[in-house]
């Protein structure tokens, strides 16, 4: 079995994007902490632009699906968190600047 590392995991979310802003999920700061324990279950910890957000259900599932699909991965749990609020100072800077923020 293959040793996969938060990181790893991390650099695979780029690969899901917010449908609305047409941006990964890590760079507009959706991602808040990544786990991985040595049998391999995934524990994702991330918010939404809002708690409406009407794409949540798909960006929760894509997310799955992603991680899920790395060799090593046994399990994925995704968290969905409200604390902290996102804000689009989350952003990452080169985002926000094309952004406009």
């Amino acid at each position: 079995m293959a040793t996969i590392t938060a990181d790893t995991v991390k650099k695979a979310l780029r690969g899901v994007k917010d449908p609305e802003l047409g941006l990964n999920i890590v760079d507009i700061g959706l991602v808040y902490d990544v786990a991985v324990s040595d049998a391999g279950d995934a524990h994702i910890q991330m918010t939404l632009t809002s708690p409406g957000c009407p794409a949540g259900a798909e960006i929760v599932q894509d997310v799955k699906n992603v991680v899920g699909d790395l060799e090593g991965i046994e399990s994925v749990e995704v968290e969905l968190v409200w604390e902290p609020f996102w804000t689009p100072d989350k952003m990452d800077p080169r985002v926000k600047a094309f952004m406009g923020f």
